[in-house]
């Protein structure tokens, strides 16, 4: 598939079906993910493929009891907004918390070393070795046929995550990607025109209009 239509056609494939994965597909996924750069070259990364149930179910745990609370707020706001189109997305992602269980393989994205909470520019450097892998495995499952989000809630707890995983302290998990063939289709995504979010030289000079 050519890079381009890789990007223009991929989205958030939240229902997946519970059929088997090859692990050798996966692997290529992930070899290609390991194909973006990090700083320094420090090619820190560590990715964790979950297949076994019961520690799907872990992660599927911890995912349902944050979107439990993320969803009970966000849908109020949502309605009375009248916002349909982020209210189909919650649905997906609740589509997705339901089902999680099912789900054939887990990616866990993470990082060796500690991420510092200070100074700022240190904790950006340390994701910035992290999510262009992980939008590398995004585009390398689309290009593959394969259905694919990155999503945060099963992290919510690092703690209980680690404990799931089996992460010694100095590994710090930053994604979560449930990988399975899609239920449903690709498709071109629709986003806002780039005149709208790009501005010259200082921020609201949208010379691009």
């Amino acid at each position: 598939m050519p890079l381009e239509e890789a990007i223009r056609t991929q989205r958030a494939i939240r229902r997946l079906k519970s059929d088997p994965v090859d692990d050798s597909l996966v692997l290529h996924i992930l070899e290609l993910a390991m194909k973006a750069p990090t700083g320094s070259n420090a090619q820190n990364w560590e990715f964790i493929v979950v297949k076994d149930r019961e520690v799907v179910a872990k992660l599927g745990r911890l995912n349902r009891r944050a979107f439990n609370v993320y969803s009970a707020i966000g849908a109020r706001i949502l309605e009375r907004r009248g916002d349909e189109k982020m209210l189909r997305i919650l649905k997906a992602a609740r589509w997705q918390a339901d089902h999680f269980d099912a789900i054939p393989v887990v990616v866990v994205a993470c990082l060796k070393g500690v991420i510092p909470p200070w100074p700022s520019a240190a904790a950006s450097s340390s994701y910035g070795s992290i999510y262009p892998a992980v939008q590398n495995l995004l585009l390398a499952a689309r290009a593959a046929g394969l259905g694919a989000a990155l999503i945060t809630l099963p992290l919510w707890s690092k703690l209980l995550a680690r404990r799931a995983l089996g992460l010694p302290w100095n590994v710090t998990p930053c994604a979560v990607i449930p990988l399975g063939w899609p239920i449903g289709k690709y498709g071109p995504t629709t986003r806002r025109p780039v005149g709208e979010l790009v501005s010259l030289d200082r921020y609201g000079n949208r010379a691009f209009l």
